[in-house]
């Protein structure tokens, strides 16, 4: 069954609207960004089953947040900006590039939504339950897949160190 629009716009609004405001910093980049999101999912929602909605919303906003997040990096409004953003990040490059590989790897071990799940209560600071209603797993699986998450960060760690 397609994806009733006007039925996840009610239901998952406002999360979506969080999580751009989250992302963004910005509440008019986030109000842009929560109406992106719901015109991305009525191009597509006749391909689009109606199950996992706040999963699907969730990362959604989060691919249309991040979309922008680059625009902003390529585009900036302030050429100072542009300056500082390159600087900042030269110095940093040799770390995040050690860092992603690091994530990289670690991820490949875990299905894609253990990702999700350590963004959401990690970054976003949700709470186990609020993460497992929304990835549609019980706590007790949500704090599995963090505890197993978290050993082999340690275990990857430990090798590369």
């Amino acid at each position: 069954m397609a994806v009733d629009v006007e039925t996840y716009y009610q239901r998952y609004g406002p999360m979506v609207l969080r999580r751009c405001r989250r992302l963004l910093g910005d509440e008019e980049e986030a109000v842009s960004a929560m109406q992106d999101t719901f015109v991305k999912l009525i191009q597509y929602q006749d391909r689009l089953e109606d199950r996992g909605g706040s999963s699907l919303m969730y990362r959604m906003a989060t691919n249309v947040c991040l979309n922008q997040i680059r625009t902003r990096k390529r585009h900036p409004e302030d050429p100072d900006s542009e300056l500082l953003s390159r600087i900042a990040e030269a110095t940093r490059t040799e770390q995040r590039t050690a860092a992603r590989g690091m994530l990289s790897r670690l991820l490949q071990r875990h299905p894609e939504s253990t990702g999700d799940i350590a963004v959401m209560h990690l970054l976003d600071g949700m709470t186990l339950e609020e993460v497992a209603d929304t990835v549609g797993l019980s706590v007790s699986g949500v704090r599995k897949r963090l505890r197993k998450l978290r050993g082999d960060l340690h275990q990857l760690d430990a090798l590369e160190g």
